[in-house]
């Protein structure tokens, strides 16, 4: 479905099984915004999801009651666990564990951190929370575009909002070369991101260094203070992305692949150790994560990045 909005065509794919429907619309500032899904589930049974490590930021809005996030299960289930309108979660090598209540609805987006200045302004290695308010980050111009949002039925309105908001801040955070201007990120490490995302993780942090023209301790340290994560961190979670990704479209489109067959195409060595990634970055095998997400990826889940 096609949209024409204030100049700006969005793409919207809706997708339901039960109660629980994905939109997914064409980024508004692509190299700032990979992926941006609407969300609306009602009656269903209350459950746990587990949020995978991914190489974007995520950044969601809720359009129903607080979001409830925690490390673990158990700190899910207890007082300590987090609850926010908006959220911003950093890069993470780890699962978080969010609360599926039997309704709820929102807008997530999935952000490039190397644009984690521009929107949030700091640096995506300062969004080493699993979970941060976004009020506290972005100031009451995120509550009052919230507060449109829930007053908009129309999700192909409610993109268009969203779209302009970023494109406002991003904006007023561009470079005027004034005496305080936000300082920008250097030109090697966008080009070191371009590389690795072009093989989807995989590659040397030698063969990076030399691209870039730097000595591999420059470029962990040029990675570290950026991201909070060196070259080979990202890489991991651009290869395990990957990897998750050709499982789910595999269970979308009704074409499995063998998990050796993925292992191979990813770049790991073998299935086993694909499945040891999994039990590391997931906590759970891919059988585990399947029998958890199947139904969220036939109805148009986990599309939480580039396609």
């Amino acid at each position: 479905m096609l949209s024409r909005t204030g100049g700006q065509i969005i793409t919207v794919e809706a997708m339901a099984e039960a109660q629980t429907t994905f939109l997914r619309a064409t980024p508004a500032l692509p190299g700032t915004v990979a992926a941006t899904v609407g969300y609306h589930a009602t009656g269903r049974h209350p459950d746990v999801h587990r949020g995978l490590p991914s190489p974007y930021l995520t950044f969601i809005l809720s359009l129903d009651e607080p979001i409830t996030t925690g490390h673990t299960p158990e700190h899910l289930d207890s007082p300590a666990a987090h609850h926010n309108d908006v959220l911003v979660a950093g890069l993470h090598t780890a699962p978080a564990y969010v609360h599926q209540p039997a309704h709820e609805a929102g807008i997530q987006l999935a952000v490039h951190p190397l644009a984690a200045r521009a929107l949030f302004g700091v640096p995506a290695r300062e969004l080493d929370l699993l979970t941060i308010e976004g009020a506290d980050l972005l100031g009451p111009s995120v509550n009052r575009l919230r507060e449109r949002l829930l007053e908009e039925p129309s999700w192909h309105r409610r993109f268009s909002l969203l779209a302009t908001y970023l494109r406002e801040r991003t904006t007023a955070a561009a470079p005027s070369g004034g005496p305080g201007r936000r300082p920008q990120v250097r030109p090697e490490l966008i080009e070191a991101w371009r590389w690795l995302a072009r093989r989807h993780g995989t590659g040397t942090v030698s063969a990076l260094a030399e691209h870039v023209a730097l000595s591999p301790r420059q470029l962990r340290t040029l990675f570290a203070h950026e991201l909070g994560l060196g070259p080979k961190g990202v890489g991991r979670l651009m290869r395990f992305q990957h990897a998750s990704g050709q499982i789910a479209a595999g269970v979308r489109t009704g074409q499995e692949q063998p998990l050796a067959q993925v292992a191979h195409q990813c770049g790991y060595f073998d299935q086993p150790h694909l499945v040891r990634e999994f039990r590391d970055l997931a906590g759970v095998p891919p059988s585990g994560w399947l029998a958890e997400e199947r139904r969220n990826i036939q109805a148009g889940g986990h599309r939480n990045g580039p396609e």
